[in-house]
């Protein structure tokens, strides 16, 4: 069982880093005592970057209408198959395909987009589409969404990432993106995944502004579930991006790599039925993610051979299969590639 929500509060308030990591390090020592960390080659796909959403914190996004709808695209299958092909040839095992909510996009597309997919390419796995995206897919195309996941999972759909979460606190949800599905709506999406047999991730973005006790509201409702259906795979926490997002632009400043670390670090102790958690080079770089090695995590997360969300909002970090596996060796562990599913694949 993991720590209590006060310990997790007592922790937050804490200036002992050293000693919050320490308690995590050993929860991913009892977890993996085999002393090593995990890593994919897979590839970000946005198919499209029209959205009706309008989040605060994304610059990704293009409204339908006005004059920014103009630099707004929906990729062509084709456009899509060669990213995949190509994916492939480096070595990819997977494709993480996410967009924004255009109402155009009904399951039809997606059906044959996955179907397309996994008769051109049936070793590459499909981890695709937030909670977000499959209630739009349902709402547009007059679904339930117990039908939407099974007809997406019928058309080549293997598992679901977590995108979408933000802050699982709907008073936070509401400041920061008002359109965005509700907490309640998030976990539903991921609860039918797990009962129709699918695994699923959970990501948490924080440094939005919200408490702490929001911050552990949010690990609270991920143990929850994790507790009823057991389906997910992994935890991911990453920090707020604000350049160039409108939330950005009301004065919020990036999440230090220390509350990161800490963030991490209490995540790990959290939610200790999840069996890994993420360190994050995306948004906080390699030192920081060794370091989070030693803060609970035991997967680096991918190579991730493009991304385009996190890019859009300023961050420029970019790393190479090579440099990830000497970064994880570097900090005292056997790099491992992995599979989606968190499948060992070979040693490095």
């Amino acid at each position: 069982m993991g720590i209590t929500r006060q310990q997790a509060l007592d922790c937050f308030a804490s200036d002992d880093l050293i000693g919050i990591g320490m308690e995590a390090d050993a929860v991913r020592r009892r977890l993996h005592p085999e002393g090593v960390v995990s890593y994919i080659i897979d590839r970000n796909i946005n198919y499209t970057n029209f959205c009706t959403e309008y989040c605060t914190f994304c610059a990704f996004y293009r409204p339908l209408k006005g004059k920014l709808a103009a630099e707004g695209y929906i990729l062509d299958f084709d456009t899509i198959y060669d990213k995949i092909r190509e994916t492939a040839e480096m070595g990819g095992t997977g494709v993480l395909m996410q967009g924004g909510i255009h109402p155009d996009l009904k399951i039809d597309w997606f059906e044959r987009l996955f179907t397309g997919i996994k008769q051109r390419f049936p070793q590459i796995w499909l981890h695709c589409l937030s909670a977000s995206e499959i209630l739009a897919i349902a709402e547009y195309s007059e679904l339930s969404l117990r039908d939407t996941i099974m007809r997406l999972r019928d058309a080549g759909l293997q598992s679901i990432p977590g995108g979408g979460a933000e802050i699982l606190d709907d008073d936070v949800r509401k400041r920061i993106a008002r359109l965005k599905c509700r907490t309640e709506d998030w976990v539903s999406v991921h609860r039918t995944a797990h009962e129709l047999g699918m695994r699923t991730t959970a990501t948490m973005m924080f440094g939005v502004g919200e408490t702490m006790e929001q911050r552990v509201n949010h690990f609270e409702v991920v143990r929850r579930l994790q507790e009823e259906t057991g389906g997910f795979t992994a935890f991911i926490p990453w920090s707020f991006q604000p350049n160039n997002t409108a939330l950005g632009g009301r004065g919020w400043e990036e999440a230090t790599s220390v509350e990161y670390l800490k963030t991490l670090a209490i995540s790990r102790m959290y939610l200790d039925t999840i069996e890994n958690v993420q360190s994050s080079w995306v948004t906080q770089g390699l030192k920081v993610l060794q370091m989070g090695l030693r803060f609970g995590g035991n997967d680096v997360g991918s190579v991730m051979l493009e991304e385009n969300v996190v890019k859009a909002a300023g961050t420029a970090n970019c790393t190479t299969e090579e440099e990830l596996r000497r970064v994880i060796r570097d900090a005292g562990f056997k790099p491992v590639q992995r599979d989606t599913l968190y499948t060992t694949l070979f040693l490095n």
